[in-house]
């Protein structure tokens, strides 16, 4: 079958795109002063750095699984990220063309959890004995933008949730939300100046009553000093458990990116300056105070 990746993949991310954007309520809010501060003349005008998941490290589901979706899609694989107290795994992917966001896969090693918590996720997936992305047409967008919201397993109880939650906070977002859209990303250098460093786009943030993760402090730096990140706390949203339970948890958030120049490019006219000029990929040390964006000590703070 022949089809054009380019507007294939604009539509499948769109379907990620619109029900993260209804569940997110800080992205129209965002979006909405962008346009009225002028800094953009519309949401299309935001270039989205990179957009994130969340996955479980189990046979026929994780990264090895959830990855084929967008290598079917001419995304590359990059560089893996280890987070050893969060027990997590992740890679990055280059887009295939440049106006595409970057995206990052993440996974719980639920092999390191206790055996009481890997029960409790073993107990939902251990029926998925083919990886799902197989019984997809990658070709079909629909199909693959459904399937981002299909549920591939059953809504867990409440008292699992909890128990979970006490052990690892992202295996309790994971089991209730499972691929939705983790959050996304604005490139805060694209901006006009006076917001287009994150000193100044955060106190613009700020100023509209947006509550940004201060764990690692409000700004990530990398070790190079070249990507800064910063993110929103997740709002808590009323879920509805096995059983009609109903509980407070956290839902997505919204993050703000910064790349500078490299150093071999600095003398570039800023006119000629391109993704590619630009620090790319992550640091984990910075992506490790940004999971925590959906963690109870920053959302308590909401």
């Amino acid at each position: 079958m022949n089809f054009d990746k380019d507007s294939s993949l604009d539509k499948i991310l769109s379907a990620l795109f619109d029900p993260y954007k209804q569940n997110v309520p800080e992205v129209n809010k965002i979006s909405n002063a962008m346009i009225e501060n002028d800094m953009i003349a519309d949401e299309s005008d935001i270039i989205n750095d990179h957009i994130a998941f969340r996955t479980l490290g189990v046979p026929n589901l994780g990264i090895a699984s959830f990855e084929k979706i967008f290598l079917h899609y001419g995304y590359k694989k990059k560089d893996p990220y280890y987070f050893e107290e969060k027990k997590l795994n992740a890679f990055w992917y280059e887009p295939p063309v440049e106006r595409f966001p970057r995206i990052f896969v993440s996974e719980l090693r639920v092999e390191d959890l206790s055996e009481k918590a890997q029960e409790i996720i073993n107990k939902y997936v251990s029926d998925i004995d083919q990886c799902p992305v197989e019984k997809i047409d990658l070709n079909n967008t629909d199909e693959v933008g459904n399937f981002f919201y299909k549920p591939l397993w059953d809504l867990p109880t409440l008292e699992d949730y909890k128990a979970l939650l006490q052990e690892s906070e992202y295996a309790a977002w994971v089991i209730y939300n499972r691929y939705y859209l983790n959050h996304y990303t604005i490139s805060i250098h694209e901006l006009p100046d006076g917001y287009n460093t994150l000193e100044q786009f955060n106190a613009f943030l700020e100023s509209i009553g947006i509550v940004l993760n201060t764990a690692g402090g409000k700004i990530k730096t990398s070790e190079d000093g070249l990507l800064r990140q910063s993110s929103s706390v997740s709002k808590m949203q009323e879920a509805t458990f096995a059983n009609g339970e109903k509980m407070k948890i956290s839902g997505s958030y919204v993050e703000f990116a910064e790349r500078s120049v490299l150093p071999q490019f600095k003398d570039l006219p800023k006119e000629q300056i391109t993704r590619e000029h630009r620090r790319d990929g992550f640091e984990s040390a910075n992506a490790d105070k940004i999971f925590e964006s959906t963690y109870l000590e920053q959302t308590s703070m909401a």
